[in-house]
């Protein structure tokens, strides 16, 4: 089957899940055509010569380390123009090398328009519609109200009608749209062949843009190791650690950590959560889906979720490891074989 699979730019998660079903596809006979824009489009360029096309895609603007609404906003009307005339090419572009017969996209707009435009049928693969098809099971504080009532609205409008929608997700929830089905996580190759151990470190993930006191605020706890990414430095702080980011590096990191801390970023908190790591989520303010991962992860038993990173929320986490190790003990999960298995069948229809 010739199969369009969209993906967005913004971030990377996207992008490194896609590249595993991407991988699935091409390895059951189909033809992928891959369309993506930014770091995502870069690396999956290099992952598949010759089968990736560059588009123009959304970003996200920040104020004070949150999303702002009305600087995304500008930023997309700025640049709207220029984004269509290009992505108008590559419609046409497309047409000329390449008839697809389905459209796959992981939350990606320009592959779900052409979907519409030449009447083909599209299957959604992403965890962000968790948020508008199924009934969710924590409490949202007042703060979040907003933010959630407008994450559903961009996730209601960004993939109206497809023929169905696999959700990624590590925390079950009722369903209560039709064509919607839960799958576990997708996890790279990397991680499925890593082997868990307990070390003496704790792993950080967290941007010098989200925690700018982020090293004195750990070298107060000198009882603890924390090996840091984020800052792309290769440094020493006594108990603190910065590295830079290498792939392999990160991995062995992850899979040797005792615990995780992060923001409340899918993808991340998915390999965690497989790898059987205790998680102190800090989801990046005014990003309901963060929040949301990191309400489930407390939820479960899996860590703890705090608005904000300190030395004391810090202390508390890492005090209640035996209890979260015991919960996360009960978390099983085949791999990508639900998934592909999911989708394979969706495929033959």
């Amino acid at each position: 089957m010739n199969i369009l699979y969209g993906v967005p730019g913004e971030g990377l998660g996207h992008a490194t899940r896609s590249k595993v079903v991407i991988g699935h596809l091409l390895s059951q006979g189909h033809h992928v055509c891959v369309v993506s824009s930014a770091r995502a489009y870069q690396m999956l360029a290099a992952n598949f010569p010759g089968r990736v096309h560059e588009i123009r895609g959304f970003h996200l603007a920040y104020k004070n380390l949150t999303v702002s609404k009305s600087r995304t906003a500008a930023l997309t009307l700025r640049t709207a123009p220029e984004n269509l005339r290009v992505n108008f090419a590559k419609y046409r572009e497309l047409l000329c090398d390449f008839t697809p017969e389905l459209v796959i996209s992981d939350f990606e707009s320009f592959s779900y328009l052409f979907a519409k435009w030449r009447r083909l049928p599209v299957v959604s693969i992403d965890n962000m519609q968790i948020i508008s098809r199924t009934a969710l099971d924590v409490a949202v504080p007042r703060q979040e109200r907003g933010n959630l009532n407008l994450a559903r609205q961009i996730v209601r409008a960004k993939l109206p009608r497809s023929r169905h929608y696999l959700i990624s997700t590590f925390f079950a929830l009722p369903v209560t749209r039709p064509a919607t089905t839960l799958v576990p996580p997708i996890i790279r190759p990397e991680i499925l062949a890593a082997r868990p151990t307990t070390g003496g470190h704790v792993l950080v993930y967290q941007s010098a843009t989200n925690q700018k006191d982020l090293v004195p605020m750990l070298q107060s706890l000198p009882g603890q190791e924390f090996r840091v990414y984020g800052f792309n430095k290769e440094e020493s702080h006594g108990n603190v650690q910065l590295r830079t980011f290498s792939e392999q590096g990160f991995i062995d990191d992850l899979a040797s950590a005792r615990a995780v801390v992060t923001n409340g970023g899918f993808s991340l908190i998915s390999e965690a959560v497989y790898l059987h790591k205790p998680i102190c989520a800090i989801p990046i303010p005014a990003q309901f889906e963060q929040f949301l991962n990191a309400a489930e992860v407390e939820k479960l038993g899996y860590g703890r979720h705090f608005e904000a990173l300190t030395a004391d929320n810090l202390k508390a986490f890492l005090y209640d490891l035996s209890g979260f190790e015991k919960a996360l003990s009960t978390y099983t999960q085949q791999g990508n074989d639900e998934l592909f298995a999911q989708l394979d069948k969706l495929l033959i229809c």
